[in-house]
């Protein structure tokens, strides 16, 4: 019989890349904190509608084909979250928060799930570290949400970052620039791949993010939306550039960029970085005002970013980074069974509740000492505490330090204090 495996597109994440991990979701939690972010969870579960009504028209595949969605037996269905937004403004809204004092500014972790191609940096199952500012339509609140997501990238030694920044416009603008693109793509019908004519009639912005041969040459001369802009969401774009460039932060205007998902207006921004292999983005974001109503609330003006933790720990190795190493046990007590056994025992918790980090060598039967060294050496162990009979007996223990140095006698009641002056 064969061994089970993992299901397709999971992961274990085992102990070395958990310290990425930990590293990661602490430097991230810590800026977020030092911006004035509060942290909240949401279900993993949520109602399917929540998705199917926030992505709108671009939902139709999306549920059919990636959702993990469960059906219930009243006829509803319930949905394993693909992403966060949807889920952290509907707990605004149900909860209140829109009579907080505004902006509402939240972050989370946590998994979502989609039934995609598994790929690099990417699962069915994958983590993310998610910021949003609920309640504010200041360029400002954009800038900020940016900023989080390029020092994140800074703090953990990332090189070579910069922003591609794009404005999808508004309700307002968006529909005569969609006009515009679908003309252009129409006439070069006959150049398209099925996957980008099936996105022209759906979600034609998709087009402008496709990746099939011969689409970066047809693009060129498509229109771009800086040219369609209404009158505001130009000033929000002109501002917001001009708060990167008073920051001296460097941007691109990228017109192909854009989030093939309706709730997203305005500002649309990536990071990118050098170094990391052919996909240069390592996140992604913007402004969503229309999401709330979408979902059935009161019109409430968003902006936030999601970044994929997977991805971030692919380019930390990509670019030769590595996390602080956590701390462990320098220090081992060996025995010889029976008393020393217990006294053994009894020592390495009194360590460990003063603070020390102990390893306790196992053994049902009496092991070698020798053997119980080689244990030591390979765990990195500084000082290995010998617990013999006579040691017992006279209220010492032996520290035998495994850089060379002198073992020692110290009598029980000082070993505390000896082993923090030592470190």
């Amino acid at each position: 019989m064969a061994n089970i495996q993992r299901a397709k597109g999971m992961q274990d994440i085992l102990p070395e890349d958990r310290n990425y991990w930990d590293w990661i979701t602490q430097t991230a939690a810590d800026l977020a904190r030092r911006y004035g972010f509060q942290r909240v969870d949401v279900p993993i579960i949520e109602d399917t509608d929540l998705f199917a009504r926030g992505m709108g028209t671009a939902s139709d595949v999306f549920v059919q084909k990636e959702m993990y969605t469960i059906k219930e037996p009243d006829g509803g269905s319930i949905t394993m979250r693909p992403e966060f937004t949807a889920g952290l403004v509907r707990a605004y809204i149900q909860n209140g928060m829109g009579s907080w004092p505004q902006p509402v500014k939240l972050f989370t972790f946590g998994p979502i799930f989609r039934r995609e191609r598994p790929q690099a940096g990417r699962y069915r199952q994958h983590s993310q570290f998610d910021v949003e500012i609920l309640g504010e339509t200041d360029p400002a609140a954009d800038l900020e949400v940016m900023m989080i997501a390029m020092n994140l990238y800074r703090s953990l030694g990332y090189k070579g970052l910069t922003f591609q920044l794009n404005s999808t416009g508004c309700p307002v603008c968006k529909p005569a620039y969609i006009d515009a693109l679908k003309t252009y793509l129409a006439d070069h019908e006959d150049k398209l791949a099925p996957i980008d004519k099936e996105r022209m009639s759906k979600n034609p912005l998709r087009v402008l993010d496709s990746k099939e041969e011969g689409m970066e040459a047809l693009l060129a001369d498509a229109p771009h939306i800086a040219d369609h802009l209404c009158v505001d969401c130009e000033t929000h774009f002109a501002d917001l550039r001009g708060l990167l460039d008073a920051l001296n932060q460097s941007y691109s205007i990228n017109f192909r960029l854009v989030r093939g998902i309706d709730y997203y207006t305005k500002t649309v921004f990536e990071v990118w970085a050098e170094g990391i292999g052919a996909q240069a983005a390592v996140c992604g974001g913007g402004r969503y005002d229309g999401l709330a109503e979408a979902i059935g609330g009161p019109s409430t003006p968003g902006v936030g970013f999601g970044s994929g933790i997977e991805r971030i720990v692919l380019g930390l190795k990509e670019q030769g980074l590595e996390p602080p190493q956590p701390d462990a046990p320098t220090v081992m007590i060996a025995h010889f069974g029976g008393i020393t056994k217990t006294a053994a025992v009894q020592l390495a918790f009194q360590l460990r509740e003063a603070g020390i980090g102990t390893r306790l060598a196992f053994a049902r039967t009496r092991r070698s000492l020798k053997s119980q060294m080689r244990e030591a050496n390979k765990h990195a162990i500084r000082k290995v505490i010998i617990m013999g009979e006579s040691e017992i007996e006279e209220g010492m223990a032996a520290v035998r330090p495994l850089d060379g140095g002198e073992q020692t006698r110290v009598p029980m009641n000082q070993l505390v204090q000896y082993l923090r002056d030592e470190g």
